[in-house]
């Protein structure tokens, strides 16, 4: 009499003819997607129309940029960054308890030292912030990169002599780089003030 196969029977034989068994699959497209999430950086919605990206004869909208009050914000702002070096990075975090990721470091930053909200977003940033040339960078600003092949996926807050901070998923933690990084130099593709144009 022949013995009718039980499920740990029936999944063997499906490993055996080459098929994963669908628990495996499962996780594996579980894992799939978590990596896609973390690969997504700060860019967690598609990356809308940057005002430096606005084709020529087509006028930006009328909405103004946004600005500090106080030009001594920006300088703050290079104090509150360094003092999260080493802050766990979060996709998604927004608050240095429980993790940060760059658009969030960034929000969060302006928050606290001016009470207005950014949004939590590198691309959106980059669309609400006045665009000024990489060479004009001063400290406090901000610096964007294309990390995703797509503009604005990435951002830091430039400190000075080159050097910026941001929250990277890769090594997990907040920390300086610089622009000449043979990483970061060829993906850097646009620098933003928050400091009111005079």
């Amino acid at each position: 009499m022949t013995k009718s196969p039980t499920p740990s029977m029936r999944m063997a034989a499906r490993t055996a003819n080459g098929r994963m068994p669908l628990r495996r699959q499962c996780g594996a497209l579980a894992i799939a997607a978590l990596a896609a999430a973390i690969l997504a950086g700060c860019g967690s919605t598609p990356a809308p129309r940057s005002p430096a990206d606005t084709p020529p004869g087509q006028a930006r909208s009328s909405t103004p940029y946004f600005a500090l009050d106080d030009e001594a914000h920006a300088r703050e702002m290079v104090l509150f960054a360094l003092g999260l070096l080493d802050t766990g990075y979060r996709f998604g975090g927004r608050n240095p308890e429980a993790g940060l990721d760059c658009s969030g470091m960034v929000a969060w930053i302006v928050e606290n030292i001016s009470g207005k909200r950014l949004p939590h977003n590198a691309a959106q940033i980059a669309d609400r912030t006045r665009p000024i040339k990489v060479s004009q960078l001063q400290p406090g600003d901000l610096v964007f990169f294309n990390t995703l092949k797509r503009r604005h996926s990435h951002m830091g807050i430039y400190i000075g002599e080159g050097r910026f901070v941001h929250a990277p998923s890769s090594r997990g933690s907040v920390r300086v780089e610089r622009l000449d990084n043979r990483y970061f130099a060829p993906r850097i593709d646009g620098a933003r003030t928050l400091v009111a144009s005079n």
